[in-house]
């Protein structure tokens, strides 16, 4: 569970957010969107502790404050736009990077730890593709290996920015049901920044929606929010 205390984001001297509070729930899927530089990596990057805010606080499973970087890792996964295509370099062998916050000095795997891996590339029916180096892998399939990483991080929060760019519209679409059963079928919270409003709203339970400097939280079964979302964007409808 992620909650957004009176906080208040941006760079410089503008504030992009500004007092908003917002609750992310165990086993839902919600899709933080807004018009562009609107704010919405500066936002989930302060959730995952790795951009400061302004003012209030963010609370991740009731924590505030974390003893280590590594301790976080255990409460919260941060999945990013970069792709990685390190020749050479195992699916597998990425996926285990996940399980750093509990392996020990040297990073050696134990058999729970490998069994985790495997388990993580099973979830997101990658479990062929192990031996196949990130090199030789599509976008959408290097997007899902990356997934599987943060799944092997074993943590109840899982944020993702912006992780269906690059794809096809085929794989944006699975890609959006693979998160959404991740969150209603494992309890996970899953964030992720989007652009794609039309698949937001249709595999997304919630639309967090920055109309600077308002955060609105936006159920998708509401009839409204279409219409909210539209007249943020500037559009005839959705």
């Amino acid at each position: 569970m992620i909650e957004l205390r009176n906080i208040s984001a941006g760079y410089g001297n503008r504030k992009l957010v500004k007092d908003a509070d917002a609750l992310f729930a165990p086993s839902t899927l919600t899709a933080l969107t807004g018009r562009n530089g609107s704010g919405k990596s500066t936002l989930l990057r302060a959730i995952a502790g790795l951009g400061k805010i302004c003012g209030g606080e963010i609370a991740v499973d009731g924590k505030t404050t974390f003893a280590s970087a590594m301790e976080r890792a255990k409460s919260i996964a941060f999945v990013n736009t970069q792709r990685v295509r390190i020749a050479n370099m195992r699916c597998r062998d990425l996926v285990g990077l996940g399980r750093a916050p509990y392996t020990d000095w040297a990073g050696r795997l134990s058999r729970h730890d490998k069994a985790v891996v495997e388990h993580a590339l099973a979830t997101v029916g990658m479990s062929e593709y192990a031996e196949r180096t990130l090199d030789t892998m599509s976008d959408g399939e290097c997007q899902r290996v990356m997934i599987a990483r943060a799944l092997a991080q074993d943590t109840p929060n899982i944020l993702l920015d912006e992780p269906t760019s690059f794809l096809d519209l085929p794989n944006r679409h699975q890609l959006m049901e693979l998160l959404g059963n991740l969150a209603h079928n494992q309890g996970k919270t899953i964030l992720l920044s989007t652009h794609e409003l039309d698949i937001a709203l249709s595999a997304a339970d919630t639309i967090a929606l920055i109309d600077t400097p308002r955060l609105l939280m936006l159920p998708t079964s509401d009839s409204t929010t279409r219409t909210t979302v539209a007249t943020v964007f500037g559009l005839n409808g959705l």
